[in-house]
């Protein structure tokens, strides 16, 4: 399944289709479904220090989604963790002192071929790959909290195509951010589902707080994010009482606290909800702060203090 690294040492190693290589060297074919039609799935984690984050859990969630495409990558879940943990290994020397890594892992259904075209490989199409974090670009929001705008486009609803399946079509993330971006480039959009509740933003999960106790949308309107449950299982450790309901407009906007979770943000505080400060605007609140206390230690790294160092 695979071969040794290329000679070059400088640029970052992905895995493709049983060879690693340089990942300008990975090419997909312009028939891949995924490519025509978004046909395809994948997962991310991201590093501590260069410790790969709960690569089990996102490989579990990966194949759910997988399954639920009806996509089979031509391997185990095992073999998919081996080579994200490997992927990982080959690029250590490239990162920067202090600095973190994006992981994925991306499976298409493949080439959608008519049958005369003489393709060699019409399978799906996998490859393991990685990316920095952009601990620069979002530095700021560490320090001011993340501004949350609700647009007019809704969450796809789970009666079309499920939300808990995280593929290649995010068309419906991406629209629906635009207007928001266009209005506050460092806006984050947070969509409502199809009945009017708070659902999700794009790669992240929506907390709130009211008298001392966590909220979360309920897992059918939203991708079950791997720092989603394990900011619910903080939560239960440090007796604090978290909930899976409808959130709607009101409980938003009347909420002490507000945060977003997702592995590469790990929690990041809300400052203000569609313009409106949250709370006192105390940042981060003090149910918050607990939690990302809890949460630092549990990965061991100071992840705000690794995103507020690329404050300019």
């Amino acid at each position: 399944m695979t071969q040794p690294a290329h000679p070059l040492n400088n640029e970052r190693v992905a895995w493709f289709n049983g060879n690693f290589m340089p990942e300008r060297e990975v090419m997909i074919p312009f028939r891949d479904r995924s490519w025509l039609y978004g046909d395809g799935a994948f997962d991310m984690t991201r590093t501590f220090d260069g410790r790969i984050f709960r690569i089990h859990e996102h490989i579990e969630r990966f194949y759910r989604s997988l399954r639920y495409l009806r996509i089979d990558p031509g391997m185990a879940p095992g073999a998919m963790v081996a080579l994200s943990e490997e992927i990982v290994e080959r690029n250590a020397h490239l990162r920067p002192t202090g600095g973190d890594w994006w992981v994925g892992q991306r499976v298409s259904r493949g080439v959608a071929a008519v049958g005369d075209e003489g393709w060699e490989h019409t399978g799906p199409n996998v490859v393991v790959e990685m990316i920095p974090l952009p601990f620069k670009a979002r530095a700021k929001m560490y320090r001011d909290g993340a501004e949350v705008i609700v647009p007019p486009v809704r969450r796809t609803a789970p009666d079309m195509l499920s939300p808990r399946a995280k593929t290649h079509n995010y068309l419906n993330m991406i629209v629906a951010e635009q207007p928001v971006k266009a209005a506050n480039p460092d806006a984050w959009a947070v969509l409502l589902d199809v009945n009017g509740n708070l659902a999700e933003g794009i790669g992240s999960n929506l907390f709130i707080v009211r008298d001392g106790a966590l909220q979360t949308p309920r897992e059918k309107f939203v991708l079950p994010g791997v720092s989603r449950q394990m900011t619910m299982d903080m939560a239960a450790k440090l007796g604090i009482r978290c909930e899976e309901r409808d959130i709607d407009m009101f409980d938003a906007a009347t909420a002490d606290e507000m945060f977003l979770t997702s592995t590469s943000l790990c929690i990041l505080p809300v400052s203000s909800f569609n313009g409106q400060k949250v709370a006192d605007g105390a940042i981060p609140g003090p149910v918050t702060t607990r939690l990302i206390e809890a949460y630092s230690a549990e990965v061991g790294c100071d992840f705000v203090a690794q995103y507020l160092k690329h404050i300019e």
